[in-house]
C-alpha cells in the first residue's frame, strides 16, 4: 500500500479528526477554568476528594502536567544534544553533566526546585504546579535528550557530505537532515518519556518535604492516596482511568506519529507491511488542520527560512570583523557561571562534611545494596528485551498489533500496582528485596525495549533484502547486520534503563501502604527518607553517591559502546 500524503483537496467537509480537535480543545478550556478557582486560595494541606466521578477531571489536570513537561523537555532536549553534539569543547562537559543529571533521583530535585519556585509564587498553589510540572520534566527528559544526541552523532558520513555540497546552513541542516534522521528514535523515546512521567506522577503531584505533605489534584495522588489507604477499589477506579487516558493517547497521539515517522527511514526498498493509522488520515482529511497548515505552519515555516538564511549570511560576511565584545561578554558569562558553581560546591561540601563517618558507612552499604538490585534488574530487562524488540522493530505487521499494547503496560505506573504486589510477596523470605527487584525492571524495561524497537524499525529494508539473498544465517545476520544497526540505540536504551533503576530505587526500597511505611535498606531508602525528614546533609550524601556509581559505569562501559556504535557508523 503506497504512503499516505497530504491531500491536496482544498473543500473538504469536517471529519472526525475535526470532532477530536474540539472535544481536546474544550476539555482544555474547562479544566482551566477549574483550576482558576483552586489557585485563587492560598497553599495549605489539601484533602483529596476520592469519588470515582471526580477521576475525569484529574485525568485532565494531569494530563496538562504531562504536556507542559513534555513541550519543556523536547525544547531543553534539542537545545541541549545539539550543543553537546557540535560543541566539542563543551560536549566533555555537557556529556558526562548528563549522566549526572539522569542519575539524580525525581525527589532528589524536590527541595530546591520547591524552594525556588515557591519563592517566586508565595502562598499560591501555581507554585506547587510548576514544581510538579518540573519535576515532571525531570522524569521525562534525560532519554529524549541521549536519543536526539545519539541520533545526531549518528548521521551517516555521506549524509553530511552532501549537506556541505548543498551548503546548506545549520538551520537548513537541522531541519533537512538532523531532525529527520532523528525523528525515528525521538518519536519512540518521547513515548517512552511519557511512559516515565506516568511512572513518577504518584510522587510529582503528592509529596513529602520536611514532614509536610503537599497534594495536587491529579490521577497521580488519587492513586497515592488510594494505595496509602489500602483501597484497592479506589485504586483499581484509578487504574481503568488510567488506561483509558493512555489507549486514547496511543490511538490519537502516538500511533498517527509512528505512521508518519516512517517516511524518514533511510532505505530504497519499501516495505511490504507500512505502518498506518486511521487517525492520521483523520487528520490529514480535517480542515482545521489544513488550515494551520497553509495558514499559519507554512507561512511561518517560510519566515524561520527567511530569517535564518538572512542571519547566518550576514554572520558569513560579519565573520572577517571580530569584535572584542562577544569575547568579554562570554568571559563576563562564563565568570558568574563560575561563581555560582563554586558557591554550590563549597554549600555542597558543607552539608556533606556535617554527615559522621558511621553515616557514610551506612550509605556505602546501602549503595552496593542498591547497585546489586539496579543490575540484577537490567540484567533480567535485556535478556528479553533484546530479542523481542528487535522481532517488533523488524516486523512491521508484529509491530502493528503489539506496539498499542507495549505502549498501553509500559504507561501504566508500577508504584500503583506495587502494594497489591506487596501484599502478596511481603510474607515470602526476602519477598521486599524481590519485590524492590520486580518494581526495578518494571520501571525500566521499558527503556531499553522501546529503543531496541526503534533500532529495529531504523534498518533499511535494502540491508534486510541482502542479507537474504547471501543467505545468512541467523547468527551472521546478528553479527553483521542486527547488532551493528541497533547498537546506538542499545545504548541509548542501556543508559536510561541504568538511570531509570536508580531513579526506581527510590519508590522501590520505600512504600507507603495501608498507613504504614515499609522499607528496606537501600539508597532510595535513605533519599526518600530524608526527603521526608529534611535532612539536606544525609539528602545531599546519597545523592551525590549514587550519582558517582551512574557515572562511573556509564565511563567505564555505555562510553565504550557509544563510541564502537559511532566508529561502526562512520
Amino acid at each position: 500500500m503506497p504512503r499516505l500524503i497530504w491531500s491536496p483537496i482544498k473543500y473538504r467537509k469536517f471529519s472526525v479528526g475535526d470532532i477530536i480537535i474540539f472535544l481536546f480543545i474544550g476539555s482544555i478550556i474547562y479544566s482551566i477554568a477549574t483550576l482558576n478557582t483552586i489557585y485563587s486560595k492560598p497553599t495549605q494541606q489539601i484533602y483529596l476528594d476520592l469519588s470515582p466521578l471526580k477521576l475525569p477531571l484529574y485525568a485532565i489536570f494531569s494530563l496538562i502536567r504531562m504536556i507542559f513537561a513534555y513541550i519543556i523537555s523536547l525544547i531543553f532536549t534539542i537545545v541541549y544534544a545539539y550543543t553537546a553534539a557540535y560543541k566539542k569543547n563543551l560536549e566533555k562537559i555537557l556529556i558526562p553533566l548528563l549522566d549526572i543529571l539522569q542519575s539524580i533521583p525525581v525527589l532528589s530535585f524536590l527541595p530546591p526546585v520547591f524552594m525556588a519556585v515557591i519563592s517566586l509564587f508565595p502562598g499560591s498553589k501555581i507554585g506547587l504546579e510548576l514544581t510538579s510540572i518540573i519535576l515532571i520534566f525531570t522524569g521525562q527528559v534525560w532519554n529524549m535528550v541521549f536519543s536526539f544526541y545519539q541520533s545526531l552523532i549518528s548521521i551517516p558520513r555521506d549524509l553530511r557530505e552532501a549537506a556541505k555540497v548543498l551548503k546548506l546552513n545549520p538551520w537548513q541542516r537541522f531541519w533537512n537532515l538532523e531532525l529527520p534522521c532523528a525523528a525515528i528514535g525521538l518519536i519512540w523515546n518521547s513515548m517512552m518519556s511519557w511512559a516515565g512521567g506516568w511512572f513518577f506522577l504518584m510522587a510529582c503531584e503528592m509529596f513529602t518535604l520536611t514532614n509536610q505533605n503537599f497534594v495536587l489534584p491529579g490521577i497521580g495522588s488519587y492513586l497515592s492516596f488510594s494505595a496509602i489507604e489500602g483501597d484497592l477499589t479506589k485504586l483499581f477506579y484509578g487504574l481503568f482511568t488510567l488506561i483509558i487516558v493512555i489507549i486514547l493517547l496511543d490511538q490519537l497521539v502516538w500511533r498517527p506519529l509512528i505512521a508518519w515517522g516512517q517516511k524518514f527511514k533511510i532505505e530504497f526498498v519499501q516495505d511490504e507491511e507500512t505502518y498506518e493509522s486511521r487517525v492520521l488520515l483523520w487528520y490529514r482529511r480535517s480542515r482545521i488542520f489544513e488550515f494551520i497548515k497553509n495558514h499559519i505552519a507554512d507561512p511561518l515555516k517560510e519566515k524561520l527560512n527567511q530569517c535564518f538564511v538572512r542571519y547566518y549570511t550576514e554572520k558569513t560576511l560579519k565573520a572577517q570583523n571580530i569584535s572584542i565584545f562577544p569575547k568579554i561578554l562570554n568571559i563576563i558569562v562564563s565568570s558568574l557561571l563560575g561563581l555560582l558553581v563554586l558557591r554550590g560546591v563549597f554549600g555542597l561540601l558543607n552539608l556533606l562534611i556535617k554527615l559522621p563517618l558511621t553515616t557514610w558507612e551506612e550509605i556505602l552499604t546501602a549503595a552496593l545494596l542498591t547497585l546489586l538490585r539496579v543490575s540484577l534488574a537490567v540484567i533480567i530487562t535485556l535478556l528479553w528485551t533484546l530479542p523481542l524488540g528487535v522481532k517488533i522493530g523488524m516486523n512491521t505487521k508484529l509491530s502493528k498489533i503489539l506496539q498499542p499494547i507495549v505502549q498501553i503496560v509500559a504507561s501504566i505506573p508500577a508504584t500503583a500496582i506495587f502494594p497489591i504486589i506487596i501484599m502478596y510477596l511481603i510474607k515470602l523470605p526476602g519477598g521486599l528485596n524481590l519485590a524492590s527487584i520486580i518494581l526495578m525492571l518494571l520501571g525500566t524495561q521499558w527503556y531499553l525495549l522501546f529503543n531496541i524497537i526503534a533500532g529495529g524499525m531504523s534498518i533499511p529494508k535494502d540491508l534486510i533484502e541482502v542479507s537474504k539473498l547471501l543467505k545468512l544465517g541467523r547468527k551472521e545476520q546478528w553479527k553483521i547486520l542486527i547488532l551493528p544497526s541497533i547498537l546506538p540505540y542499545l545504548v541509548t536504551g542501556g543508559i536510561t534503563a541504568m538511570g531509570g533503576a536508580f531513579n526506581a530505587s527510590i519508590v522501590s526500597e520505600y512504600i507507603e501502604f495501608q498507613n504504614k511505611v515499609v522499607k528496606i535498606k537501600g539508597l532510595g531508602a535513605l533519599i526518600t527518607e530524608a526527603s521526608s525528614t529534611g535532612n539536606n546533609a544525609l539528602l545531599a550524601g546519597s545523592t551525590i553517591t549514587m550519582a558517582i556509581m551512574v557515572v562511573t559505569i556509564n565511563r567505564l562501559f555505555w562510553k565504550r559502546l557509544f563510541k564502537k556504535s559511532e566508529e561502526m557508523l562512520s
